[in-house]
Formats: structure tokens, sequence, C-alpha cells
């Protein structure tokens, strides 16, 4: 039986939901890839919720979402897709 966290309200819980989920260090660039983009969604949802914490909130989605480029960029480069 798989036990469902509440979805996080606070950016603090939010934190702890990637951290629970990050994937290996050697995890495939595209697992990294949706990983990244997952967290950019939850962080600008924490931005909406979290009102005391929206603009740090926004900021990690930021980060995330320019992860993610890079991640793609990357992929891109190889000739494989950016699922």
């Amino acid at each position: 039986m798989i036990v469902r966290k509440a979805e996080p309200k606070t950016l603090r819980e939010a934190h702890e939901v990637v951290m629970d989920r990050r994937p290996p260090n050697n995890a495939n660039p595209s697992v990294w890839l949706a990983f990244r983009l997952g967290n950019a969604r939850l962080y600008k949802a924490i931005a909406d919720v979290d009102r005391g914490h929206h603009h740090e909130a926004l900021y990690w989605a930021g980060y995330e979402e320019r992860q993610a480029g890079e991640i793609s960029t990357e992929l891109q480069t190889e000739g494989k897709p950016a699922d």
C-alpha cells in the first residue's frame, strides 16, 4: 500500500518533496529533465500558496527551469530527444 503525503503547502514542504524524489546522480539525463521540470511546476504552485515565501519560491522555479534548459540543450547536442 502506497501512502501519499498531502500536497505541500509551504516552501519548506516543497523542498522536502524535491529531496525525497531526487534521482541518483548517475540517472539518465531525461530523468533529470523530468525531475527539474516537475520541480519548477511545484515551486510555481507553492509561490501562489505560501505567500510569505512567494518571491523565494519563484526564484526556485526559475532555477529549476534554468537547470532543465541546460539538460535539454545537452540532450539536443547529443542528438537525443528532450521529452
